[in-house]
């Protein structure tokens, strides 16, 4: 995928933050999109954003959690725009909550998400991609899919599953050469309403005495060193060059240095500054 224009591209979790940001500057270089999210607020505003810059935009309330609804969509971005090359499994949810005793509703809600939305729009996208001859898979995963946090092990199990899946996936289209490839993003902290969204388990309240909504929203503040922009031109830049995986943002990276450093003794220091920036 050496440019863009006049290629499609399908993006989840369209209506802000990194989906939005993916959604303008593709339509800045001459893509046409299929956006889908389900804020149909926000989704309208991306929407006219990119379609005031010249290019072909679709829209579609679409809960990733849901096979069906992610291959009806898949299904009707192909005929709608006659092709499909690029898609962007990009929505996603934050959950603070203790490994433990997390509700098992909570937990699925998360999976259902960050990992199974991967995996539906993977595979809902896929037989498009391949018919259109050229095609990208990119699957966002986080800094988190690389190293653990204490309270955002719920977070933590669907990013690395992103990016087992991804990695995986990335070599099983490289085995078939059928002209689609993937790529797995590790953003680090992005400025987006991740934070805002973001659901609390009671017990984290429960065993702390800390509001962890407040505390969750500090600790985002605290790493949304790049903005959605940003990390929109670092992944694109990514996908042109078929990269494998892309680590976005400095703080991500020095995170990932740190870890391959250290590896297992990453954790200690990991504890001591969610200890004090979280629930001090």
């Amino acid at each position: 995928m050496r440019d863009f224009c006049d290629k499609v591209a399908a993006i989840t979790g369209a209506a802000s933050g990194m989906g939005r940001a993916l959604a303008v500057e593709l339509a800045r270089r001459g893509c046409h999109l299929a956006l889908s999210d389900v804020n149909e607020a926000g989704l309208a505003d991306t929407a006219g954003m990119a379609a005031g810059l010249g290019v072909r935009v679709s829209t579609a309330r679409v809960d990733v959690a849901d096979r069906d609804a992610m291959n009806r969509w898949a299904d009707a971005v192909a005929a709608e725009h006659g092709k499909v090359n690029l898609i962007f499994n990009n929505a996603g949810v934050a959950l603070a909550a203790f490994a433990d005793n997390v509700d098992h509703t909570a937990f699925e809600w998360i999976m259902g998400i960050n990992f199974w939305g991967v995996v539906w729009g993977t595979q809902a996208f896929v037989p498009h991609l391949k018919k259109a001859g050229a095609g990208h898979i990119i699957n966002i995963s986080s800094l988190f899919g690389l190293m653990a946090a204490p309270a955002n092990g719920t977070y933590n199990a669907s990013k690395f599953a992103v990016r087992g899946y991804t990695e995986a996936l990335r070599q099983e289209l490289d085995i078939e050469n059928c002209g689609v490839s993937a790529t797995c993003v590790h953003p680090g902290g992005i400025r987006t309403n991740i934070a805002h969204a973001a659901r609390t388990d009671p017990s984290v309240y429960a065993r702390t005495g800390v509001d962890a909504a407040a505390a969750l929203e500090r600790f985002d503040k605290l790493l949304s060193v790049t903005s959605a922009d940003s990390a929109a031109q670092q992944i694109l830049r990514a996908v042109e060059k078929n990269k494998r995986r892309v680590v976005v943002g400095l703080d991500a990276k020095v995170a990932d240095v740190i870890v391959r450093l250290l590896g297992s003794w990453y954790q200690p220091m990991t504890t001591f500054f969610t200890r004090r920036n979280m629930f001090g």
